[in-house]
């Protein structure tokens, strides 16, 4: 069998594969032309694809690896199951603080864990599957796809023929090219969730989204867990004072950081795999049993003969597109992190829709703008960091006159009583409207899209305060940001006539 990287071959390996790479599959005879031939199946490809064939079109969808792509296999799924098992393990740990008294020494059975996050996605690949988009009207082909000519996709051995293509395939973790890193061994978001046995001592190269996510996650399964990151702080693309927290929590939980630092080389002795690294220019050593590298995503351009068609990229920025998504080459498009800086699922949705209207409706009037989207994200740590739109530094250096807001998690009520109460909610306002928010809650990526539909529509801050949300809910802390800024707006003269106005009807 095609070693496909997914271990151990269980039963809910083995369902997954049968979804997303059927080892029996037998691609279709080609269409003597297609609208749209697509290649890659993550996100950005599946919607594009399903979308096309939904609209009557005829589409052919070429994936060389697993259907699903990043997101089911590697990415958002297996991680938030990891995540929501770590979850587990705090509450029990500090059920003692709800009144609860827990057995004591409760531990983590990290095989377990790992089984249950195979079978959930398992049972979520079927959604993703070639049998299922076969069964939506698309032509699905296992095998790489490789431009072979102005119209033509070369695929195992068959010609797809197109109206329009579109590039979706998607990143990969990025490599640092430290010595001595290959020859001892890593993991990375491709390879982690193939663990069947927990790491006694793990380090993690880089502190961004996935590396805080997994530190996190690891630390409180009972891995000693370090923490390297060349700046002086986790999530540098966050709102220092949100990474602040963050930090403070995931330090509690056990992980140890090592800022401010560089690896020099790493070694492999006794089975121990033994870091080099300075600090400010100072020697040190630590030895692990395995590392965990974090720095990154790498587009996937090697391999589809994109010289051969003119399509511009770079092997650091991906496949290079205009704001209508049409890369160099008018009649070839793409899509999702192959040609975005912002690499998240939803993102490669919505980009996908925007290709569509692009490449199959160009007569229309308007074009959807890559631009024009309001995209939020959230680092899944605990708590949650959640952002959309411009950070304050950023409408600054564009000479946008803002105002921020601030409201403490710490003063609501239903916040209080989860014991919920480190974080806030930071708006970036221009004369009332919203530019962007940073939320720092346990469910802040549950919550953010109030503001991110308050944005897109273009509705200012005070129309939170109009919004009745329920009693106790940490959703109040919007209508709270509302009704603080509409008291901001309370002018020393307009105060005084109320007051008299006031002492009149007394």
């Amino acid at each position: 069998m095609e070693d496909l990287n997914v271990s151990p071959l269980d039963e809910f390996n083995q369902a997954l594969l049968s979804n997303v790479h059927p080892p029996d599959w037998i691609n279709p005879e080609p269409a003597a032309r297609y609208n749209l031939v697509v290649i890659g199946a993550g996100t950005a490809g599946l919607v594009t694809a399903a979308a096309t064939a939904g609209l009557g079109g005829k589409v052919a969808l070429v994936e060389r690896h697993l259907m699903g792509g990043d997101c089911l296999n590697v990415g958002c799924v297996p991680s938030k199951a990891l995540i929501r098992s770590a979850r587990a393990y705090a509450d029990v740990r500090d059920a003692h603080e709800f009144g609860v008294k827990a057995p004591k020494g409760a531990k983590v059975d990290f095989p377990k864990v790992m089984e249950r996050m195979r079978r959930l996605r398992s049972r979520i690949s079927p959604t993703d599957s070639a049998r299922r988009f076969s069964e939506l009207g698309v032509d699905v082909f296992i095998g790489q796809g490789s431009f072979s000519g102005p119209a033509t996709v070369e695929v195992a051995g068959k010609t797809l023929r197109f109206s329009k293509a579109v590039i979706a395939t998607g990143a990969r973790a990025a490599a640092l090219p430290i010595p001595g890193l290959a020859e001892a061994g890593y993991l990375t978001n491709e390879t982690v969730f193939n663990l069947t046995e927990l790491p006694r001592r793990l380090a993690v190269l880089g502190g961004g989204p996935i590396g805080c996510e997994m530190a996190q996650s690891f630390a409180r399964f009972g891995s000693e867990v370090y923490q390297f990151e060349k700046m002086g702080q986790i999530l540098t693309r966050e709102d220092r004072d949100a990474a602040k927290i963050v930090e403070a929590a995931m330090l509690r939980d056990g992980v140890q950081y090592v800022f401010n630092s560089k690896v020099e080389k790493i070694n492999v002795e006794g089975g121990e795999k033994v870091i080099d690294y300075t600090v400010e220019g100072k020697p040190h050593q630590l030895k692990c049993d395995a590392i965990l590298l974090g720095v990154g995503r790498a587009p996937n351009v090697e391999g589809l003969g994109l010289e051969k068609v003119g399509v511009q990229y770079d092997a650091r920025g991906g496949v290079s597109v205009n704001d209508y998504l049409q890369t160099s080459n008018p009649r070839i498009f793409a899509a999702g992190d192959i040609c975005s800086k912002y690499k998240f699922t939803h993102t490669a949705d919505f980009l996908a829709r925007a290709v569509i209207r692009n490449a199959l409706f160009p007569f229309l009037p308007f074009k959807a703008k890559a631009s024009a989207l309001t995209i939020p994200w959230c680092t899944y740590t605990d708590p949650e960091i959640a952002h959309v739109g411009m950070y304050e530094h950023e409408a600054r250096e564009r000479g946008i006159e803002v105002e921020t807001l601030r409201v403490g998690m710490d003063d609501n009520d239903r916040a209080i009583l989860e014991g919920e109460t480190e974080g806030f909610l930071k708006l970036t306002l221009r004369k009332g409207r919203i530019l962007g928010a940073t939320l720092v809650a346990r469910h802040a990526g549950e919550m953010i899209s109030e503001i991110s539909l308050a944005m897109v529509h273009k509705l200012k801050v005070g129309t939170l305060a109009k919004t009745i949300h329920p009693y106790p809910t940490q959703a109040e802390i919007f209508r709270k940001a509302g009704d603080t800024y509409n008291r901001t707006r309370l002018t020393p003269t307009m105060k005084k006539i109320f007051e008299k106005l006031m002492a009149w009807q007394r």
